[in-house]
């Protein structure tokens, strides 16, 4: 951070220089709120800060003092020293100064157009610069909006910088990124959300163009920081794992898996109306929060689409990233697959039946297959995967009744439709039926067993018909048991 000297009577404004070296980045300069004197210009990088020509920038700023104040009295304006630096004193890559004059919020009670949330954990570096970045976008494109910092408890003056920058801070004791997003999305008082987080990674001035796409109708306006999608990141900006495993890995299995139309879900910056947020009823209060809004809003067919945006290098210093790789990534497969039965269950437990049917089916004749005789050991194999296979089904079932009866899951037509033809006393039925068939062919060769004295039996002969016995009985009982349970978690349902 730069402090130097600048023209009294600018105490009003802030302070917005276009730093041409850097392309899209910006210098955000304003004046310190206890030091009338001293102007803090925030965002430059280390690398940058050389580069910057303090005399030209202030010459210039002290120009436009100068010529503003003129026009609104009258009059001479008294300047300081910084006035009479040379033209050729003015540094070439500044191209911009303007001058905004500082306006105060006058009614946080009142619904407004677009509520802009930032999560908020120790981000001092940068939290100054993204709400500044905000409120540029709001006045040139004459947006009627506010900006809402949740704050997950900040002990490094961010609540304080958030204050004096205009923001509305509200106060999130439950800790996750989760957590801090719904406080912060429940107070916002607009009709449509934009949430980004405040490390200054995201350009807030791209704000416009997720506004357009929610004014279109879309519920669901997902950023995409990645070539597939259009999207640019800055060197430095995003790890190689992030960037070339991780991100496309799981934006495939989210496209294949819940058909959602996107190419970068772990992109925070995003804009949904506050109506999807109170539908979708999110449960996940950690990293997963993000993940869950695209999949549960897919899931109910909502309207989504995707905008490009630029990637910048995390602007902080005092910490890194909030986001662990290896933990992050777990985390975020495995709610894949709870939001997936499908996937974890059902498909898996498809594949393993139609292996052990057919199995049955070549074992129970005899059949030889490239030399190999398919005998008693295959039926074992066989009962074992139609066993596993018809319990990874039931599980399926199961978790996707409890899942929408949790609200975990919107509801599915297929699983209505299931409801209306199953019932408690027609799975016993069918159960029971399973678990007499194999009683009867336990009981057979029981029976045979008696006849030849107890005595040695003809192993191949006798494992054909004990395994099918046995496979029945405990496909019957455990449909007995899913068909109580199943009873259970669709009382609602009724």
């Amino acid at each position: 951070m730069l402090a130097v000297p600048v023209p009294e009577g600018i105490s009003r404004y802030l302070v917005l220089v276009e730093h041409e070296s850097t392309g899209n980045d910006w210098i955000i300069a304003r004046q310190m709120a206890r030091k009338d004197s001293e102007i803090e210009i925030f965002g430059q990088r280390q690398d940058q800060a050389k580069e910057i020509d303090v005399a030209g920038i202030f010459s210039e700023i002290t120009r436009q003092v100068i010529a503003a104040k003129k026009a609104e009295r009258g009059s001479a304006y008294s300047t300081s020293a910084a006035a009479n630096i040379s033209e050729s004193a003015q540094s070439k890559v500044v191209s911009n100064v303007r001058f905004v004059e500082r306006t105060e919020t006058t009614d946080q009670s009142a619904p407004c157009e677009l509520s802009i949330v930032m999560p908020c954990l120790n981000e001092a570096d940068t939290l100054a610069t993204c709400i500044q970045k905000a409120q540029l976008a709001f006045r040139e494109h004459q947006i009627d909006g506010e900006i809402v910092i949740a704050d997950n408890g900040s002990t490094d003056g961010s609540i304080e910088i958030a204050q004096r920058s205009g923001a509305r801070v509200v106060h999130v004791t439950e800790k996750g990124y989760g957590n801090a997003l719904m406080g912060g999305i429940s107070a916002a008082r607009g009709r449509f959300i934009i949430m980004g987080d405040a490390d200054d990674s995201y350009d807030f001035t791209e704000i416009p163009r997720f506004l357009d796409k929610l004014r279109e109708g879309n519920d669901l306006v997902q950023g995409c920081r990645l070539p597939a999608g259009e999207g640019k990141i800055k060197p430095g900006a995003m790890p190689f794992l992030h960037r070339w495993l991780g991100n496309p890995i799981f934006s495939f299995l989210v496209r294949k898996m819940f058909r959602a139309p996107i190419n970068d879900v772990y992109c925070g910056f995003r804009g949904f109306t506050k109506q999807l947020f109170k539908n979708l009823e999110q449960q996940c209060v950690g990293m997963e929060f993000a993940t869950e809004m695209i999949i549960r809003s897919s899931l109910s067919a909502k309207k989504i689409v995707e905008v490009p945006i630029t990637l910048y290098p995390d602007g902080r210093k005092a910490h890194g990233p909030h986001l662990r790789t290896f933990r992050d990534g777990w985390r975020t497969l495995r709610f894949f697959m709870l939001y997936s039965p499908r996937w974890l269950y059902l498909v898996p437990g498809m594949v393993l039946m139609l292996l052990g049917l057919l199995g049955f089916t070549l074992a129970l004749p005899g059949y030889t297959i490239f030399g190999a005789k398919l005998d008693a050991h295959t039926l074992l194999f066989s009962s074992l995967f139609v066993l596993l296979g018809y319990q990874a089904v039931l599980f399926a079932l199961l978790t996707k009744v409890f899942a929408i009866s949790e609200r975990l899951l919107p509801e599915d037509p297929r699983l209505n439709r299931f409801f209306k033809v199953f019932s408690l006393e027609l799975g016993l039925f069918c159960g029971g039926l399973s678990f007499v068939i194999g009683l009867a062919l336990l009981s057979a060769t029981i029976v045979h067993w008696w006849k030849v004295g107890f005595g040695p039996l003809d192993y191949a002969r006798t494992m054909r018909c004990v395994i099918p016995g046995m496979t029945f009985a405990a496909l019957g009982f455990q449909t007995i048991l899913f068909s109580f349970f199943t009873s259970i978690l669709g009382m609602r349902r009724k």
